[in-house]
């Protein structure tokens, strides 16, 4: 089997819920979504998807994904697919760093590779663990009052699992968590994300008027030391996001005796073969494992759905159905959520019957 073609594609997907906010004040209205396809010469396809949150959460940037994708296209172009390690190889050879460029052409040749053996991508991963994953839901950065009526609703849609976007100042944040966790049913499990927003000291001074609250502390630091010098402060678990992009830093992490858990994000780290090295890595390691991404619609939350339920039930902890935060869709698959939790699909590959028709015309075409 040999690559022949790569299409890429753009899709403006739009919140349902308006603007999303988190720490320091940064928003986004959507998901702007770079999406792949790719072509074997046997007449199989692939699709792949990244799209980050605005130009502010990760470094990464839509513009450089696509432009990344006109440098790596031709480069994958008869070469054999399922041979995931091999093409990753060949991109890390031709663009130093910028794994968000990476992902979705990963994603896809993933997608293709298990169409090719007739499984669904978590069998191809090595098989799933159980049929449903938890979900978990954001309550954006608000008024005490508004983060209180938007989990309250998240509840009554049946999510159990919630994530309180803090990240400001401390004492304000203390008055959000208090007003949320106020309006949660016990047996609720609640994340704190300061989404690398704080310096130490303010870390240390919400979690001394926290100490009354029972909820996981994720990402507060930007730098890695700085999350290391709280960690003697933090008597809850402390989760990693933003920090993890590589094997090194997951090694280091856990090392320095850091983390209780971490979240990986496929785009982050360049796709779904390092994504799946970093994951069975943490869980060997004893790690709690999140697997998710920084944003799309079906194709991207299938990869998520597949990679969560592929991740050993004592570690899995939860991931998020993003096809359901915006307002258009890229194709149709069983991501069914009910209860707080979502299906991953049991078709071949992806399991996304992609609509080609909703994307447009292509940006990008190497034959």
């Amino acid at each position: 089997m040999k690559i022949n073609s790569v299409t890429v594609y753009r899709q403006w997907q739009p919140f349902a819920s308006g603007t999303y906010t988190c720490s320091g004040g940064r928003s986004a209205e959507g998901f702007d979504s770079t999406i792949v396809r790719v072509d074997a010469d046997d007449g199989l396809v692939g699709w792949g998807e990244m799209a980050p949150l605005g130009s502010f959460y990760d470094p990464s940037f839509v513009g450089g994904a696509r432009e990344g994708l006109r440098l790596l296209a031709p480069l994958v172009i008869g070469l054999d697919p399922r041979e995931t390690n091999a093409i990753n190889a060949v991109l890390d050879l031709h663009l130093n760093g910028h794994p968000y460029a990476k992902s979705a052409l990963d994603m896809a040749c993933w997608d293709l590779a298990a169409r090719s053996a007739d499984l669904p991508l978590a069998e191809a991963l090595g098989g799933r663990f159980a049929s449903t994953i938890d979900l978990y839901r954001s309550v954006s950065q608000d008024t005490p009052d508004a983060m209180a009526a938007q989990a309250a609703q998240y509840v009554a849609d049946g999510y159990r699992r919630i994530q309180i976007k803090v990240g400001l100042d401390p004492d304000e944040d203390v008055d959000r968590m208090d007003a949320v966790l106020a309006v949660l049913p016990a047996g609720t499990v609640v994340y704190a994300d300061a989404n690398a927003a704080w310096q130490p000291a303010q870390v240390r001074h919400f979690l001394r008027r926290t100490r009354h609250l029972d909820y996981t502390l994720e990402q507060p630091c930007a730098s890695y030391d700085n999350n290391l010098a709280i960690r003697a402060a933090c008597d809850r678990p402390l989760v990693l996001d933003e920090s993890i992009d590589s094997v090194g830093t997951l090694l280091r992490a856990h090392a320095d005796h850091l983390v209780d858990g971490i979240t990986i994000k496929i785009a982050r780290v360049g796709g779904i073969t390092k994504a799946r090295l970093i994951r069975d890595l943490a869980v060997n390691l004893g790690l709690q494992v999140t697997v998710e991404d920084t944003g799309g619609a079906q194709i991207d939350t299938a990869a998520m759905a597949h990679m969560s339920v592929s991740t050993p039930n004592q570690s899995r902890t939860h991931t998020v159905d993003f096809h359901n935060w915006v307002t258009v869709a890229n194709g149709v698959a069983d991501l069914r959520c009910e209860n707080g939790t979502m299906t991953a699909p049991e078709a071949v590959g992806l399991g996304v019957e992609v609509d080609v028709a909703a994307l447009g015309e292509p940006v990008l075409l190497v034959r």
